[in-house]
């Protein structure tokens, strides 16, 4: 087992279960050897033919170990044999992966990298099927997938069926010791069910799964629905004396800490087009009335984001000394959302014109006029301290200037469909960040050579749940007295496009709106040799003005959560999957 990498043969090895799959075992076998991960191949009894071509693939590959079952005992009594030789061997993770060659094997790399960051849960594939998967098989797992939200009392689990997945062996283990598991095909969902039962989450990431032409599948209907029906009946009856813990389980998942992008959109888009309509037909004055309890509404019954406000709110009070222009009294997490309510009115003004950069006060309005007549294109480096929003609606209906703003458009979806109302051209120069890759950055050049500008948003870390080592996306830097996790993304970006950059800061501190266009760099260069260093020194100065601004005016810094505390993303199932 020379070829074996040290790093992960001590912890990770493959477990491959096989009844009668010698045939399509060989390329499964061939796409996972890169790994350079021990295997366990247990042969579940295979005819006599088969059992020898298993023999003789295993002597080709020296770090796969053959482990033959007597007879035929199913899948799940298959796995488990492999599992108890994985830990017998010392080794701490098991990936479970078909002899069918049924998934996806280069996601592999993804499933390793997110046991690595969530080394107590179960990581297992979320199904992606093309025109292959046979319909009956979806409706089946459909049956299942509502069975296991009431046996867990919970939608935490994605998929239950998929056999493409990492154990942690010691508590998997522990609770195959304990309890009776499904030895057939009932076992995948038997044993997710029951080890988050233990408290032993589950964290997926999206897989491709084709079923080919001529594939073998071992799945018998009558047989094993039957199974998979009295599984599930098991398992109900299990979860009627858990419901107590389940709850309690299920509410401490829920308050934990999450990252940013995977917060939920808060439910009221009635709510906000009705703000809307009173606003076109009545005014900004009828808009605020109805503002106040909507906004109110939300303030009492966001918990995380109330609690998120006090946070960055009492940050703000050690400095007080250094905040000019808003009386102690009104820095609330009551007054910091109702201020939040009044950014969204200055949105659907600003788009339907009823503001002009006239109107606004701007120090460098001269500098914006300049950079507006020469036509240039310019990077703005922007925040969530203050509207950008509006400065982009300012710039294009005043002076026809164009700024596309990267974006995270899940956590916004319903306020862009109002804004769509407003204004077409309000979505048009939205670009998504999470689909960022060189397609998008080839198009923000092109963007940039015709004169347009880019704002990119630099105080929220990577919405990629794919990171190979998440941390090293982001850089510490001191804001506002604590250390805080800034994405260095926008810089690394900026130094690649190599236009002007400039900080943009949009603030309303007392009232009157308030523009900052400040000249940064005419180019980001970063050096191979202290890239890093150089980086971090950026990452601080930008940091530093946040927080002169944000001393300016504290209730227009608009990202309610703890900003402080680095929770990377985990991989969501996209919805319309």
């Amino acid at each position: 087992m020379s070829v074996v990498a040290p790093h992960l043969s001590d912890s990770y090895c493959f477990i491959i279960p096989c009844y009668n799959h010698s045939d399509a075992l060989v390329n499964v076998l061939k796409n996972i050897e890169q790994y350079h991960i021990p295997c366990f191949l247990i042969d579940d009894g295979s005819a006599y033919e088969q059992a020898q071509k298993l023999i003789e693939i295993s002597n080709q590959y020296p770090w796969v170990n053959l482990v033959r079952l007597s007879s035929n005992k199913g899948k799940g009594a298959a796995v488990m044999c492999g599992f108890n030789h994985a830990f017998n061997q010392n080794f701490d993770y098991a990936i479970q992966i078909d002899a069918d060659g049924q998934h996806d094997s280069k996601i592999v790399k993804q499933l390793i990298e997110q046991s690595k960051l969530n080394p107590n849960a179960l990581i297992s594939g979320c199904p992606v099927y093309d025109d292959s998967v046979p319909k009956h098989r979806l409706i089946a797992r459909y049956i299942t997938h509502f069975w296991v939200w009431i046996e867990t009392l919970s939608f935490n689990i994605k998929d239950s069926m998929c056999g493409f997945r990492i154990y942690p062996l010691k508590p998997t283990c522990k609770l195959i010791k304990q309890y009776q598991i499904g030895k057939k095909m009932d076992f995948d969902t038997d044993i997710m069910v029951r080890l988050y039962w233990q408290g032993i989450d589950s964290v997926f990431v999206p897989t491709q799964v084709t079923y080919p032409v001529d594939g073998i599948s071992h799945f018998k209907a009558f047989k094993d629905n039957l199974l998979i029906s009295w599984m599930h009946t098991r398992l109900f009856l299990g979860m009627l004396p858990r419901i107590p813990k389940l709850i309690k389980h299920n509410r401490l998942k829920k308050n934990k800490n999450t990252h940013w992008s995977q917060t939920e959109e808060r439910k009221g888009l009635f709510g906000i087009k009705l703000i809307l309509m009173l606003y076109r037909l009545l005014g900004r004055r009828a808009a605020q009335i109805i503002m106040f309890p909507v906004i109110s509404y939300f303030w009492l019954t966001g918990k995380k984001q109330r609690q998120a406000s006090k946070i960055y709110l009492e940050k703000i009070l050690k400095q007080y000394q250094n905040v000019p222009l808003i009386e102690k009294k009104k820095l609330t997490s009551f007054q910091h959302f109702q201020h939040f309510g009044e950014s969204l009115l200055d949105k659907l003004a600003s788009w339907q014109g009823d503001i002009k950069l006239d109107d606004i006060y701007a120090p460098n309005k001269n500098e914006f006029l300049k950079l507006v007549s020469e036509q240039k294109g310019i990077i703005l480096i922007c925040s969530h301290l203050g509207d950008i929003e509006m400065c982009r609606a300012l710039a294009e209906i005043s002076h026809n200037v164009k700024i596309n703003a990267l974006v995270h458009k899940r956590n916004a979806v319903r306020f862009n469909q109002v804004l769509k109302q407003v204004n077409e051209a309000s979505i048009i120069n939205l670009i998504e960040v999470a689909t960022l890759g060189a397609d998008t950055a080839i198009l923000l050049q092109q963007k940039l050579e015709a004169g347009e500008w880019v704002a990119i948003i630099a105080d929220r870390t990577s919405v990629n749940p794919y990171q190979r080592v998440p941390e090293n996306s982001i850089i510490w830097a001191n804001f506002l007295g604590k250390p805080a996790p800034f994405p260095k993304g926008p810089f690394v970006l900026s130094s690649a496009l190599k236009f002007p950059v400039y900080f943009c800061w949009g603030l309303k501190p007392n009232g009157r709106f308030q523009i900052y266009l400040e000249h940064f760099t005419d180019e980001l260069k970063l050096s191979r040799k202290n890239r890093q260093e150089e980086l971090e020194q950026t990452v601080q100065l930008y940091a530093n003005r946040l927080e002169h601004y944000c001393l300016q005016s504290p209730l227009d810094w608009f990202n309610f959560f703890d900003f402080w505390q680095f929770n990377p993303p985990e991989t969501l199932r996209n919805k319309d999957e």
